[in-house]
């Protein structure tokens, strides 16, 4: 078996790859070619820089990577790893990952990041002996929006390419899928929630999915964040909500409050590549 990259591999080939890989996970994943085509769009894949393990030119197994400068920092962030059922067990991931590291060393990545469901051991034990540590942990949320119908808001749609990014909270703690950077990219809506006629708070979101990547107050006024969820209701009624970071102990317990479940929690783990990092050397 060999280590490639996964330039010269149809799209087709890896996502049956991909979604056999990930048939038996902790949650179901979407199927439809069209959704992983405008995700990883987004996100800045880079096949030049995902690999696959290649048994006489079938691929069994994969790292899919984002590569985009973040915060001032060029990253490679891992947006999916799998191994087909009848070839795990064989450190496929462990050998994709030495070859796909010091590969980003001579790129001039300065990061490799990736998110594990904190459930999933195995993996976690797999990414830690690679070199990665725990740097985050996020929530996810799903379900229909609880509001008191007496709550009635006004919302205010602008164009995603005029955000002020810098008047919105709280930034730096959102994951890679829900950063600026992949935001613009992506088949979002961006509108205001208005309170005496001015913005009090924001949400992004993509109507068709229910997919809210970002949301937030900008102002301590009482009951804004059911102000907020109001307005959300408006757009969409069922919604989902990857990694809210645990330190945001008021969204999360808000996010309770209008009756989201905490479908699964996630952690964040992040190595620094320098050359002389002793997991890299030759």
């Amino acid at each position: 078996m060999i280590v490639k990259n996964l330039s010269n591999t149809s799209f087709d080939e890896l996502l049956n790859c991909f979604l056999l890989a990930f048939n038996d996970y902790f949650v179901p994943v979407p199927t439809e070619k069209s959704y992983y085509e405008n995700r990883w769009k987004a996100a800045k894949v880079d096949f030049n820089c995902s690999y696959g393990m290649f048994d006489n030119e079938k691929l069994v197994g994969f790292i899919i990577h984002a590569i985009d400068k973040r915060n001032g920092t060029l990253v490679a962030f891992n947006t999916g790893t799998g191994v087909i059922p009848e070839y795990r067990g064989r450190r496929i991931v462990k050998a994709i990952y030495e070859h796909a590291l010091r590969d980003f060393v001579k790129k001039g990545v300065e990061k490799s990041t990736l998110e594990v469901i904190t459930k999933n051991d195995i993996a976690i034990r797999l990414y830690k002996g690679v070199g990665f540590e725990t740097c985050k942990k996020y929530k996810c949320f799903k379900g229909k929006l609880k509001i008191d119908p007496s709550v009635q808001v006004e919302i205010r749609e602008m164009d995603v390419k005029h955000i002020d990014w810098t008047s919105l909270p709280n930034q730096q703690l959102y994951s890679w899928d829900n950063q600026k950077e992949s935001i613009v990219e992506g088949n979002y809506r961006f509108f205001h929630v208005l309170h005496d006629n001015q913005p009090e708070s924001f949400f992004i979101i993509d109507p068709d999915q229910g997919y809210l990547p970002q949301f937030d107050l900008l102002s301590t006024e009482k009951n804004g964040w059911k102000r907020l969820f109001s307005g959300i209701k408006q757009v969409a009624a069922t919604i989902k909500i990857n990694n809210v970071d645990e330190r945001l102990k008021e969204k999360l317990d808000n996010l309770r409050l209008v009756g989201l479940n905490n479908s699964i929690d996630q952690f964040e783990m992040e190595m620094t590549l320098t050359t002389g990092n002793d997991k890299l050397s030759d």
